[in-house]
């Protein structure tokens, strides 16, 4: 109460012409509710130093954070309102489109061939992902991971149905890794990293030529046609801080671990292998989001074709 009377104070004392322009804008404005995960490299920096907020400020807009432990359930809390704006793999949107949400591509990572892998434990009699035939696979159901285990069955020969998938969040994935529950996991950074550090495993495949591994920025396309000049300045701060890190690994890990609880050499792994850089989603983008959608059709993972250019950004 006493800061809206202070407020209320301050209008009184400014002329109504100089007034009336902050009011319309808020009424127009309202809050960005982001939704991020620990693969959020960009946004997680953003959050610790402040900057959206700061920037989206004048613009009318609060900012809010909600953590989740991987993009499909983030995307199932853009199809419920509780985000309106998401950071996912290149997976997550394919059956958020499929299911009717109406989604939009905001903007795209430059591919991340080296962060999401199929491990297997050092001692395991399993040396390539054809030796996957029969066996148990974690991996999160939606995820950039779930597509990199199919695209790497693909290419060695194997259906989808030659293994038995085990549809896991990161957690429970590496708990039924580490106890033996399952004989592989699929997975992505910083998970990957973590466990690197923790188990000896190997590395089966990664996304390199399987693969782009782009991770988006998306919105719903309601909000997104109502906030276009905030999304921007939002891109914006993205571009600016994934131009800092690269010089700046080290001391980007430190701030993250502080921020989502992983020991900082374990990011600083994630972040030696990353690549960086944020830009406009191209048809060609497109184009590989459509081969997704195109393989999960195939798989009987989405119950219909979807065009994936219909979620451009226009």
């Amino acid at each position: 109460m006493k800061r809206r009377t202070l407020l209320s104070a301050a209008a009184a004392a400014i002329p109504a012409a100089l007034v009336l322009p902050t009011i319309s804008r808020a009424a127009t404005a309202g809050t960005l509710k982001i939704g991020y995960q620990k693969a959020s490299t960009s946004l997680v920096l953003l959050k610790t130093r402040g900057w959206l907020e700061k920037k989206l400020a004048p613009l009318g807009y609060d900012v809010s954070w909600a953590e989740f432990p991987s993009g499909p359930p983030i995307l199932e809390a853009l199809s419920a309102g509780a985000v309106n704006f998401a950071y996912t793999g290149e997976t997550p949107p394919i059956f958020s489109q499929a299911s009717g949400t109406p989604i939009v591509y905001i903007a795209a990572t430059v591919p991340h061939p080296h962060e999401e892998a199929i491990l297997v434990k050092a001692g395991s009699p399993i040396t390539s992902v054809a030796g996957l035939k029969g066996k148990k696979v974690a991996v999160a159901k939606g995820s950039n991971a779930h597509y990199l285990l199919a695209a790497a069955l693909q290419k060695a020969g194997l259906g989808f149905t030659d293994i038995t998938p085990v549809y896991l969040a990161p957690a429970d994935a590496r708990a039924a890794f580490q106890t033996g529950a399952v004989d592989a996991w699929s997975i992505w950074d910083p998970f990957f990293a973590a466990e690197q550090a923790a188990t000896p495993v190997r590395v089966l495949a990664d996304a390199k030529n399987l693969v782009p591994n782009h991770f988006f920025y998306l919105s719903r396309r309601d909000f997104a046609t109502q906030s276009r000049t905030a999304l921007e300045a939002v891109i914006g701060q993205v571009q600016a801080i994934e131009a800092w890190i690269p010089a700046n690994k080290q001391a980007a890990a430190t701030e993250i671990s502080a921020s989502i609880g992983l020991p900082a050499p374990v990011l600083l792994t994630a972040l030696e292998r990353g690549t960086f850089g944020v830009n406009k989603v191209t048809p060609a983008i497109l184009a590989d989001q459509q081969k997704i959608a195109d393989l999960f059709y195939k798989l009987h993972l989405i119950p219909a074709p979807l065009t994936v250019a219909d979620a451009a950004w226009g």
